[in-house]
C-alpha cells in the first residue's frame, strides 16, 4: 500500500487556523516543527487525561474528502479537518500499530483520531463531525526524524 502526500498543514497555536505548507520537519518524539503540539500549545497539551494520547502528528486520507462531499454534502479543504498530513492511496485506518515512511520521516500509527465538537466549531462547517466519524484520521508518533513534503511517497514498512 503506497501513496502520496497531498497536503501538509500546521497551526502555530491552539485554535489558530491551519496553514498549508510545502514541507515541514518531523522531529522524533516531538512532532512537526511549527505546529501547536510541537510547541506543546495544542488543545490537548498538558491535559493528563491524554498523556498516552500521541500528539506528534495526525494523518488523514484524501479519499475521505470526496466521500464526505458525496455522502453528507459536506465540502471541506485539508485545512478544515485540522489534521497535519493528508495522504492519498493509503488506508489510514489500517495503520494503527504500523510504521510508515512519509517522505524522509518514519511514523508509527497509534490510534484513530475521532472528530470532536471542537473540530466542527473551529472549522465552522455544519455536519463535519458526523461526516468524519470513524474516518477522522490517525494519531501517530514520529519515530524517525525527517522532512515531509507535498508529493512525497508514503510507504508502509
Amino acid at each position: 500500500m503506497d501513496g502520496r502526500v497531498t497536503a501538509v498543514c500546521t497551526a502555530p497555536e491552539a485554535g489558530a487556523p491551519m496553514e498549508r505548507r510545502e514541507s515541514v520537519e518531523a522531529v522524533a518524539g516531538r512532532g512537526l516543527r511549527g505546529d501547536r503540539y510541537f510547541a506543546e500549545e495544542g488543545t490537548w497539551s498538558g491535559d493528563e487525561r491524554y498523556d498516552d494520547y500521541p500528539k506528534d502528528v495526525t494523518v488523514f486520507a484524501a479519499e475521505t474528502l470526496a466521500a464526505v462531499r458525496r455522502e453528507y454534502d459536506v465540502d471541506i479543504d485539508p485545512t478544515d479537518h485540522r489534521r497535519n498530513v493528508t495522504v492519498e492511496g493509503v488506508a489510514v485506518n489500517h495503520l494503527v500499530g504500523e510504521r510508515v515512511a512519509v517522505g524522509g520521516a518514519v511514523l508509527e500509527g497509534a490510534q484513530l483520531c475521532e472528530p470532536c465538537g471542537y473540530l466542527e466549531e473551529l472549522a465552522d462547517v455544519e455536519g463535519l463531525r458526523e461526516s468524519l466519524v470513524h474516518r477522522g484520521g490517525l494519531n501517530a508518533a514520529v519515530v524517525e526524524s525527517g522532512v515531509v513534503s507535498v508529493g512525497d511517497r508514503v510507504e508502509v514498512l
